[in-house]
Order: structure tokens, then C-alpha cells, then sequence
């Protein structure tokens, strides 16, 4: 039988990892809906909802490596979302300086 290349999650990492994406995920939609209804006075949620994204970037980059075992695409998968994690909170940062400055 084979199985599968890499670790196996467990089911509270599952469940957490859902939870995760499921309360992030209403949070940035539901940011986004208030700054695009009335974006002069909400200019202030953009770094808020890049930040959250690159969280959500981050944490499907690390369980994507952990995951991964021996597989080098899902490794370059997993770095490539750490990336633009990274990409995305360097614009969180920017987007903040330039709003509060």
C-alpha cells in the first residue's frame, strides 16, 4: 500500500487549522465590505487586512511544509506562501506608514 509523502495532521490541527481560516477569512471580508462602503473614514482597516492575510499565508505555509515530507513541490509550495506572506506584511507595514504618518 502507499501512503502519503508526508506527515499526517491530526484532527485537532485540522479542526484548528479550519477555525483558522474560517474566522480570518469573515474578519478581512467583512472589513473589506466596511472600507469599500465608506472608504474616507475607514482608510485605517487596509493595513488590518493585509496583515490578516499574511497571518493566513503563513500559518497554510508552515502546515503546507510540515505536510510536505519528502515532496519538494509542496515544500516550494509552502516557501512560496511564506514569501508572500512576507510580501503582504511589508505592505501591511507600508500601507500603515503612510496612513498614520
Amino acid at each position: 500500500m502507499y501512503g502519503q509523502a508526508g506527515k499526517k495532521i491530526s484532527k485537532n490541527s485540522r479542526f484548528m487549522l479550519d477555525l483558522i481560516h474560517i474566522v480570518i477569512g469573515l474578519a478581512i471580508v467583512v472589513m473589506a465590505v466596511i472600507t469599500f462602503l465608506n472608504p474616507e473614514t475607514h482608510l485605517t482597516l487596509f493595513p488590518i487586512i493585509f496583515f490578516l492575510a499574511a497571518v493566513l499565508n503563513f500559518v497554510n505555509g508552515y502546515f503546507k511544509i510540515v505536510q510536505s515530507g519528502r515532496s519538494k513541490k509542496k515544500k516550494i509550495s509552502g516557501v512560496l506562501l511564506l514569501f508572500m506572506g512576507l510580501c503582504l506584511t511589508a505592505l501591511a507595514v507600508i500601507s500603515a506608514i503612510s496612513l498614520w504618518r
